[in-house]
């Protein structure tokens, strides 16, 4: 860095201002950039400044101290991001503007620090979040934080139409759905708090579900709250009444997991000319495979294949591949362990002479929370023994087929190849990093929250802060860059705003040194701009 004189001549008398650049190498050649502009610099001060700039060493000049140093560059990037994204235009009906500003800050703050509403304001502590939001510290009270959150009550459904409309301009043809949930540590609110299917394996406490849609890039374009007790397949037909009525969305290809797969949803997806990929079962795999010839037969051909069969005016695409068949293998290897040792113990501890039906009832939930039931025979015999030993023939069964998933689809072969069906499903990989990275902003499980609202309230605000994640992290993919964006962002906050201060009267604002690999990676994601000079707002 160095400090450039500009002198400028205006009614015959000559104004000196100073310029701080900041060198910086792209590729072979070198450039400047300019940092801040500074006017009415003192003689003793600009002597300091340029000295600092250049690295050498001072001699402290009374009364010139650095007045702050605050965090500041992942605040850059959604400050720029949100008005790009016309973020203040999806907001512009929501509440009044403080309480608008106070739902930015809660934003932010899931994406740079999760955190609960009562830590928000000491997180922030030492970065620009309040001022790059309009507000004090002293505004991130927990009170209002809640208050600005209850806005959002009413006007969801236009925040996420605008969503849509800015995310997805020539709408979305292809739709990934799928669910998640999310468990209490509490009782959760009354009535949407409930016990279900745990994807986090805590059948022990109360959840809700959530519901995500997305389009093929991964960018969520809706999210439901949903009791903690509701089966996956009675979720997919209101979602297709909200898209169409709230997106309008016509045509559009569907890919959910079988889970959500019914002869119900299939026939409602069909009846709304409505396309669909979805998993078929294990049965039906295997109900395929045994009617194939034998120069068909599956086991005997490359795994790297994509098989196309049409049965009864439905279309199924069967596929799979090594590295699926290795983790079948070994999750199945793993269940059998287990409950051999349960066996084991069993039989150890298990007297002669014991009810044959009590037993089989223990042993059989046993190996059924144990997902191997199908694995093992077993019994009481004359003498009042147990027994057990493993089905080789079952295991043999599976092996032959491990790897393999069958999928069922309506697409028409014109429209989309065995290969293109495939791809589609395998877009809901993109769903569940997207579970993954949402339930990151989740950090915070939304157990202080007892009004169904409010936890209805913190999804969707972490919803909103992962939507900016996704869209600039669809951006940053297409410039080759693929690391997590949340991750990216807060390595950025090492930058800082320093203001340096002059006998107490501020003097000059300028942002810290910023290290080479962060130089770097600014360049990579055209950011460089950002830090060419601190902004108005924060001086």
């Amino acid at each position: 860095m160095y400090l450039q004189e500009v002198r400028t001549r205006h009614k015959g008398k000559i104004y000196r201002s100073y310029i701080v650049r900041e060198s910086y190498r792209v590729g072979k050649q070198v450039k400047t950039r300019r940092i801040a502009n500074v006017t009415r610099l003192p003689e003793e001060a600009r002597e300091v400044l340029a000295a600092a700039l250049q690295k050498k060493r001072l001699v402290p000049v009374e009364g010139l101290e650095v007045q702050e140093a605050l965090d500041y560059g992942g605040l850059a990037v959604l400050e720029e991001s949100w008005g790009r994204f016309g973020l203040d235009e999806v907001f512009a009906n929501v509440g009044s503007e403080r309480k608008r500003r106070l739902l930015k800050a809660m934003i932010f703050g899931r994406i740079l620090f999760p955190s609960s509403k009562l830590a928000l304001r000491e997180e922030a502590r030492g970065t620009l979040l309040a001022k790059a939001c309009g507000l004090e510290e002293k505004d991130l009270d927990e009170d209002e934080l809640y208050r600005a959150m209850d806005e959002l009550n009413g006007c969801w459904s236009g925040i996420e139409k605008k969503l849509y409309q800015g995310s997805q301009p020539q709408g979305a043809s292809l739709v990934l759905y799928d669910l998640s949930s999310v468990y209490f540590e509490g009782e959760g609110p009354e009535g949407l708090a409930q016990y279900g299917y745990s994807r986090d394996h805590r059948q022990d406490r109360r959840q809700v579900l959530l519901a995500v849609a997305t389009d093929g890039r991964g960018i969520p374009f809706h999210v439901e709250v949903l009791r903690g007790n509701r089966a996956d397949r009675t979720t997919l037909t209101g979602l297709l009444v909200t898209l169409r009525r709230r997106f309008g969305i016509q045509e559009a290809t569907f890919v959910f997991d079988g889970g959500m797969r019914s002869w119900w949803n299939l026939e409602i997806l069909t009846g709304m000319e409505l396309e669909y990929v979805t998993r078929s079962t294990r049965a039906k795999l295997l109900e395929i495979l045994s009617r194939l010839p034998e120069d068909q037969q599956l086991w005997l051909t490359d795994r790297t294949r994509v098989l196309e069969i049409e049965q009864e005016g439905v279309r199924y695409v069967i596929a799979g591949g090594e590295w699926r068949a290795q983790r079948d293998r070994e999750r199945r290897q793993n269940r059998i362990a287990q409950a051999e040792e349960v066996l084991r113990q069993i039989t150890k501890a298990t007297r002669r002479e014991v009810n044959p039906v009590n037993l089989g009832s223990r042993v059989g939930r046993a190996l059924q929370k144990l997902k191997a039931h199908k694995y093992f025979q077993y019994g009481v015999d004359a003498g009042g023994r147990f027994w057990w030993k493993l089905d080789q023939e079952r295991v043999k069964e599976e092996e032959a087929t491990d790897g393999w998933y069958l999928l069922e689809t309506n697409l028409p072969a014109t429209k989309a190849s065995g290969q293109a069906v495939l791809t589609h499903y395998k877009q809901l990989a993109v769903v569940e990093a997207a579970f993954s990275e949402l339930k990151s902003y989740l950090e915070v499980l939304p157990v202080y929250h007892w009004r169904p609202d409010r936890v209805r309230n913190h999804v969707r605000i972490c919803f909103l802060a992962f939507w900016i994640s996704a869209l600039l992290g669809a951006e940053w993919a297409a410039k080759g860059f693929t690391e997590e964006v949340p991750k990216v962002l807060r390595r950025l906050q090492t930058i800082r705003l320093v203001k340096l201060s002059l006998k107490g009267q501020p003097l000059i604002g300028l942002f810290s040194q910023i290290p080479p690999e962060l130089n770097a990676l600014l360049q990579k994601l055209d950011l460089l701009s950002l830090f060419a000079s601190p902004p108005k707002w924060a001086m």
